[in-house]
């Protein structure tokens, strides 16, 4: 089975981004040479983690980092999205881990060398637990620490970087891991999650003339997660609870980017829930962005319950799933990208992180992820079909390049176009990297 670059569609365009993507604590391992993060600590207690796993290892990234830059070579890409490992550049006294930066830096010259464009995500949820120790993201000061992180990391990077993402998935280190705890640190509480997230807006604002500074040649975003919701009737309960769901876990994090605002319901919320804005924090942390980086992986259906919390159903009966569950509904992702075009006025888009998890099995050294070509071909679809209704989309990135330590769920699925045997650290190619390789191969003749 193939992946095709249609014709007149963003994907045929060879100025159209298309890479494959990572994150720091997912793959690296090598937790010696590093500060402990958040995960580290999570991952130590009792139930957190549904296969009892940990990050120390993961992918063994740092140790064969260049056995993994050639094989991002050879599959043709324009660009590989990774994310740099706060603890493994700062130490807990302030000062700087050289010979963290120094890894960085040598896999960046490595991507210059093969003509990968490096797209450097600067947060991907592994926040030092020395700064947890003193309130995590709770806490303001964590922002502030946050733009001197960036500040080492984007004056040591230069111009090796085409582009920065401050912060990836806000949502998740704010919801799922300050509201409802089934991520790192594990906080429980409602009064926790909005103000989480709004220090973490908050840091991706400050950092933002840091990074311009520091690497002016670069483009500067963000990357948020969305799930378009639809109401499970068309009664007028079942239309206003989506509509709710939909602020608080879309509106609430893109808002206040674009538009300098957190949506009308703060206003109706409990005191103790309501973020602590200061003067002149919603300027900060809506200045302009070069690009949104948005990250789709399925929908939700929506059911009126009476409560301020609707229900998310389950996928509907005899619907397509993945090894995680989710239906697969790629006409979610058009129809999110045609909504978000409309409501707000958008730089271009990034696809940032598309894929499905899949029961990927090895068998005399192939593995058939046939799952994995139909919904990524479907997904590209959705991408040229919103393309082809005015939202500018500026490129698209395949998760994951390697199958990973997927959070709480440990290393039972596996998101990667590369098979990863976690015993061997042996890499193998599946299908879909192989169609993707080929389809690329083609767009560049």
């Amino acid at each position: 089975m193939a992946i095709i670059a249609k014709p007149n569609t963003p994907f045929a365009d060879p100025m159209f981004t298309i890479g494959v993507a990572t994150s720091s604590f997912q793959i690296e391992g090598d937790a010696t040479n590093r500060e402990r993060s958040i995960w580290d600590t999570f991952c130590e207690q009792s139930g957190k983690i549904q296969d009892n796993s940990n990050g120390l290892i993961a992918c063994d990234h740092v140790n064969r980092w260049q056995e993994d830059i050639e094989i991002i070579g050879s599959l043709n890409v324009d660009a590989y999205r990774f994310s740099v490992s706060w603890p493994r550049v700062m130490k807990a006294d302030g000062t700087v881990n050289q010979a963290g930066l120094a890894f960085y830096i040598n896999m960046l010259d490595a991507l210059k060398n093969k003509g990968i464009k490096a797209y450097v995500t600067l947060y991907h949820w592994d926040l030092p637990q020395f700064l947890e120790d003193k309130g995590g993201w709770l806490n303001r000061e964590t922002a502030h620490a946050f733009v001197k992180y960036v500040n080492v990391v984007t004056e040591a990077f230069g111009d090796r970087v085409f582009s920065y993402a401050t912060l990836n998935e806000p949502f998740c280190s704010a919801y799922l891991g300050y509201e409802i705890g089934v991520h790192a640190p594990g906080k429980v509480g409602k009064e926790y999650g909005k103000k989480a997230i709004h220090h973490l807006l908050l840091a991706h604002g400050l950092a933002m003339p840091v990074i311009r500074k520091n690497a002016p040649q670069a483009e500067c975003g963000i990357v948020l997660n969305f799930t378009p919701f639809y109401p499970a009737s068309e009664s007028v309960e079942d239309r206003a609870a989506t509509q709710l769901v939909h602020e608080h876990f879309n509106n609430w994090y893109i808002q206040p980017i674009i538009e300098g605002k957190y949506p009308a319901l703060l206003e109706s919320l409990p005191e103790a829930y309501k973020p602590v804005i200061e003067q002149n924090d919603m300027e900060i942390i809506s200045q302009p962005i070069d690009f949104l980086g948005v990250n789709y992986y399925t929908r939700a259906v929506v059911k009126d319950n009476g409560t301020e919390d609707p229900d998310q159903l389950p996928p509907p009966d005899g619907c397509e799933t993945t090894a995680m569950g989710w239906e697969v509904y790629p006409q979610g992702l058009t129809d999110l990208l045609v909504q978000l075009h409309r409501d707000y006025k958008l730089p271009p888009v990034i696809i940032t992180e598309n894929g499905l998890a899949s029961d990927d099995v090895l068998e005399n050294g192939r593995i058939d992820d046939t799952q994995r070509l139909r919904y990524l071909q479907s997904h590209m679809d959705a991408v040229s079909d919103a393309a082809a209704q005015g939202v500018k989309l500026a490129g698209y990135f395949v998760w994951s390049l390697l199958d990973n330590f997927e959070w709480a769920l440990g290393y039972e699925k596996r998101f990667g176009i590369v098979y990863v045997d976690y015993k061997t650290q042996k890499r193998t190619p599946k299908a879909s990297a192989f169609a993707l390789q080929k389809m690329l191969s083609e767009r560049k003749k």
